[in-house]
């Protein structure tokens, strides 16, 4: 996959992000700790740019994870933050 996204790409390169960063408890828990969004805003609100962005920019701050989240859903740490900057633009 190129590294460069559109905004609809952007939203679903994010919700695969979120998937995979939710598949495991300490992760997910790292993920509500550090963003500071609740269980409820990532129920009421998947589909906000902005909450999908902190979720790349969570994955991003730290690499392994960044690295890990883009081989498990088939793509690339740079189109995973070339997301995170095309929601935030959004």
């Amino acid at each position: 996959m190129r590294d460069a996204v559109t905004n609809e790409e952007a939203g679903t390169l994010a919700l695969g992000a979120l998937a995979w960063a939710l598949s495991d408890a300490a992760r997910a828990h790292r993920l509500l700790d550090l963003t500071g969004l609740s269980p409820h805003d990532l129920r009421s609100r998947a589909a906000d740019p902005q909450v999908l962005a902190a979720v790349l920019g969570f994955l991003e701050a730290h690499e392994p994870d960044l690295i890990a989240c883009a081989d498990a859903t088939g793509t690339t740490p740079a189109a995973l933050v070339a997301a995170r900057h095309a929601l935030e633009t959004a």
